[in-house]
């Protein structure tokens, strides 16, 4: 239930707790260099979250056996300081030029068929129209002060499928857009009481580029204000 940024507060701290070697930005407020390349809506629930650290060293000039002692220690510190309903998977030292971007994901939806035989027959409707169908529009609300404008979300989506009571939405997501979770519910016409749970994104996935040089010189820094998105602040 936490949003982007507060979920990004959380995280800053652990790492901060957990004596994780993060750098600092530059200038009068620092701040460190943390990322949440895919934000996650409220509500949503999610397996595969990705945290980007950019630490003081480069992690490539540190041997095999030392990178995997090296992993072995940050994951178990990180995970002591997290609160509740935060695990850490894995933790994985990448080159120190390396950039992560989502390409693609999973929205499960838990549906209450079980309960209602005519939601099956309704959601296998609209998966046969929505994917046969070469444009699907939506009503996207940027904020209260812009008017509501028709967006075209039809090539963001991948595949739809109704499997053991859940309907899985496989979509792109990344730089050019994705579809939101709330549009998935309006598409297939899902209220509040057709669910039979909380939604989770699931099985993303992740292109890996390299950073542009620069000739900054990162250094360390104490005083760092939270950070309202971590997303800008990206190497």
């Amino acid at each position: 239930m936490l949003s982007h940024a507060e979920t990004f507060r959380v995280l800053q701290r652990a790492c901060v707790r957990a004596g994780i070697p993060v750098r600092y930005s530059e200038g009068f407020n620092p701040h460190p260099r943390l990322s949440l390349p895919l934000p996650r809506p409220v509500g949503v629930e999610a397996e595969d979250e990705l945290l980007v650290a950019r630490l003081h060293e480069d992690p490539t000039a540190r041997s095999a056996g030392d990178r995997t002692e090296c992993e072995t220690a940050m994951m178990r510190a990180l995970a002591e300081q997290l609160p509740e309903g935060m695990d850490v998977l894995s933790v994985t030292l990448a080159a120190s030029n390396a950039s992560f971007g989502p390409r693609s994901a999973e929205y499960v939806v838990p549906v209450r068929i079980e309960e209602n035989s005519d939601l099956a027959d309704r959601l296998h409707g609209e998966m046969e129209r929505v994917m046969g169908s070469p444009r699907c529009l939506v009503e996207r609300t940027a904020s209260e002060a812009k008017p509501a404008k028709q967006i075209d979300v039809r090539a963001f989506l991948l595949s739809i499928r109704l499997q053991e009571g859940r309907l899985i939405v496989q979509h792109l997501t990344g730089e050019a857009g994705s579809i939101r979770v709330d549009e998935i519910l309006r598409i297939f016409g899902l209220r509040t009481e057709d669910l039979a749970g909380p939604v989770r994104r699931i099985n993303v996935v992740w292109e890996t580029t390299k950073l542009q040089s620069t000739t900054q010189t990162p250094r360390m820094g104490s005083g760092a204000k939270d950070v309202e998105d971590g997303s800008r602040d990206v190497d």
